[in-house]
C-alpha cells in the first residue's frame, strides 16, 4: 500500500528535476562560473599579457585588493556612485508615483498616455543618451535654447562638462546631475508599473470612507494609499538601488565616466580595457558585489524583523 504513492512521489521528483535542470544548467554556465571565475582572477596577479596562465592553482595575493582600496579614486568613485545611486533611486521611484495616482483613473486616451509613458524604459539605451546628448549640447541643444529665450539664462550651459551645480545643499558636477536626471527619467516607468499595479488592488472603499470623514487629498494620501504602497515601495527601493549600483552603460555612454561622474562600475570598465589589469578590475568588482551583499543583508534583516510577531 505504500509502494505506489513512494513510486508516484519518486516520479514526480523526476519529472520536476528534468523540467528544472535546463534552468539550472544555464544558471550554472552563464551566472556561477563567470562568477567563480571572476573572484579567481580578484586574487592572482592577472593581466592581459598572462591570462592564459593563470589558474585554479596559480599564485593567489591580496595585492589587487590592496591596490583598489589603497587608491584614492575609489573612494571618490564610490562615493559618486552612491550619490548617483541614492538620488537617482529616489526621484525614479517618486516620478512612478506621481505618474501611477495621475494616471490611474478613467480618462479619454488613458491608455495611449500609459503606453507613451514607458517609452523612456523601453527605447535603446544608445539612442536615449544620443538624444540626451543632442538636447542639452551648449552649441545646439534645444535645452540650452529654451533656458536663453525663456528662462533668462546669461549663457549656454555646459550640462556634461566639470560645470559644478548643487544637489541637496552639497555641491555636486553638473554632469553628475545631469545622469541622475536621466536615470531618474528612464526608470520611472519602472516604478510606474508597479505602483499602478498596487493602486489598482486598492479598495475604493477605504478612500471613499476618509472621503465621507472629511480628509482632504493629502491626508488620504498620507493615511490611506501611502500604507498600501509601502512593501511595494521598499521593494522598488531594493531592486532599483542594486540596478543603478551596478549601472554602467547610461553613465558611459553619456559621459564616459568623465566629469566627475566616474562610478565604481566605469573603475572596473578602466582598470580592464585601459590598464589591461584582468585581477584589479575583478578585485572592484568583488568589492563592489560585496557592498551590495552588505545592503541587501540589512535590508532582508529589517524586512524579517517587520514580518516576524511580537
Amino acid at each position: 500500500m505504500t509502494r505506489e504513492p513512494t513510486t508516484r512521489r519518486r516520479r514526480e521528483a523526476r519529472t520536476a528535476l528534468a523540467l528544472l535542470s535546463p534552468t539550472l544548467v544555464i544558471t550554472l554556465v552563464v551566472v556561477v562560473l563567470p562568477m567563480l571565475w571572476a573572484l579567481m582572477l580578484a586574487f592572482q596577479r592577472a593581466r592581459l599579457i598572462n591570462i592564459r596562465y593563470t589558474g585554479l592553482l596559480g599564485h593567489h595575493t591580496l595585492e589587487n585588493f590592496a591596490y583598489v582600496l589603497g587608491e584614492p579614486g575609489f573612494w571618490q568613485g564610490l562615493a559618486v556612485t552612491l550619490i548617483y545611486t541614492i538620488a537617482g533611486t529616489f526621484l525614479s521611484i517618486a516620478g512612478g508615483l506621481v505618474a501611477a495616482l495621475a494616471l490611474r483613473d478613467r480618462f479619454r486616451g488613458r491608455g495611449l498616455v500609459r503606453a507613451s509613458i514607458l517609452l523612456p524604459y523601453v527605447a535603446p539605451v544608445v539612442a536615449a543618451t544620443f538624444v540626451w546628448q543632442v538636447m542639452l549640447s551648449p552649441q545646439y541643444g534645444i535645452a540650452n535654447e529654451l533656458g536663453t529665450r525663456l528662462l533668462g539664462w546669461d549663457r549656454p550651459v555646459a550640462f556634461l562638462s566639470e560645470a559644478r551645480g548643487e544637489l541637496l545643499g552639497v555641491t555636486v558636477p553638473t554632469a553628475l546631475l545631469t545622469v541622475i536626471a536621466f536615470e531618474a527619467w528612464r526608470y520611472f516607468p519602472f516604478a510606474f508599473l508597479f505602483l499602478l499595479a498596487r493602486l489598482q488592488a486598492v479598495p475604493k472603499e477605504l478612500e471613499e470612507a476618509a472621503l465621507v470623514d472629511g480628509a482632504t487629498p493629502a491626508q488620504r494620501l498620507r493615511h490611506v494609499i501611502m500604507p498600501q504602497l509601502w512593501r511595494v515601495v521598499a521593494l522598488l527601493s531594493v531592486l532599483r538601488f542594486v540596478f543603478t549600483f551596478n549601472k554602467f552603460d547610461d553613465v558611459y555612454l553619456l559621459t564616459g565616466g568623465g566629469a566627475g561622474t566616474e562610478m565604481v562600475s566605469v573603475r572596473v570598465f578602466t582598470l580592464l580595457t585601459a590598464r589591461d589589469d584582468i585581477g584589479a578590475s575583478a578585485a572592484q568588482a568583488v568589492v563592489l558585489a560585496l557592498v551590495l551583499v552588505v545592503f541587501l543583508a540589512v535590508y532582508l534583516r529589517s524586512f524579517a524583523a517587520e514580518r516576524s510577531p511580537e
